[in-house]
């Protein structure tokens, strides 16, 4: 079993959510980041989304597009972010990792290259989003192969035609964006995301994670109740946005992880 596969069968014996934290490799700077990655763990996350640095990040709203202007100003690259991912490792050999991001610093760094460098690194799952099914020869297969899950996003606007297209070849866990629009974007009712995990289990067993929206431990421990995971980037990433000082950003960060994670832990209890 992966550690994804292994992180979310042992959560599902303790009845609870895992609270899955996106934070961007580089941002502030190589050193904090490093920190806050480090510190995920501790702080309570069940499974660590580590963004990839990239200009054009079409996908995410203005906090995480700061966030890679942030880390690119500060030099951040994709070798750095493997090297990152072997640090962490060094000291964590349990918590799954998932890189996340945009096709072309992948495409640029070469493709098997990139697949044999991040399952040395200690990777355990990409999340690629601007790379749909049908191109799944370019990455997704290869990355397979070589024992990378491959999650896909899914959205309200995914219907049920297109849902078995996306779910194809999916692994880990599916991402379910619960709002039409970038990260950081306003929340979906509970309404909606209870009927978006209905319709997503009639069409796969895998994991469901939740995210786009989910900001404080309140709002994390309802969707908690619904899905398998609950994703929170933004907010966490506005932590370092808003801190006068490195260490500021590492506390910030690692404070709010905790009271996410109280929230996800005590949802169903």
């Amino acid at each position: 079993m992966s550690r994804l596969q292994t992180r979310f069968a042992e959560l599902k014996q303790q009845n609870r959510a895992a609270l899955v934290t996106f934070v961007t490799a580089g941002d502030p700077g190589y050193d904090a980041s490093l920190a806050i990655l480090k510190g995920l763990p501790a702080a309570g996350a069940d499974v660590i989304e580590l963004g990839m640095p990239f200009t054009d990040p079409m996908a995410d709203g203005p906090a995480i597009q700061l966030a890679n202007i942030r880390a690119l100003g500060a030099k951040q690259n994709l070798a750095k972010t493997l090297q990152m991912v072997r640090e962490f490792r060094a000291d964590n050999q349990d918590t799954p990792l998932v890189l996340m991001g945009y096709f072309n610093p992948i495409h640029y760094y070469g493709v098997p290259r990139f697949i044999a460098d991040a399952k040395a690194a200690g990777v355990d799952g990409l999340i690629v989003v601007d790379l749909p099914p049908e191109h799944n020869a370019d990455l997704c297969d290869p990355a397979q192969a070589a024992g990378l899950d491959f999650i896909r996003l899914t959205t309200p606007t995914t219907d049920d035609a297109r849902l078995p297209t996306v779910l194809n070849g999916s692994s880990g866990f599916v991402y379910y964006v619960s709002v039409a629009g970038v990260t950081g974007a306003g929340a979906a009712t509970l309404e909606h995301v209870q009927e978006a995990v209905t319709r997503l289990r009639r069409h796969t067993e895998l994991p469901i994670s939740i995210g786009f929206g989910i900001r404080t431990p309140e709002h994390a421990a309802t969707i908690a109740r619904l899905a398998d995971g609950v994703v929170v980037g933004s907010a966490l990433v506005d932590q370092i946005a808003n801190a006068q000082n490195d260490q500021q950003a590492v506390d910030g960060v690692l404070s709010l992880c905790r009271q996410l994670a109280q929230g996800v832990r005590g949802a169903r209890a």
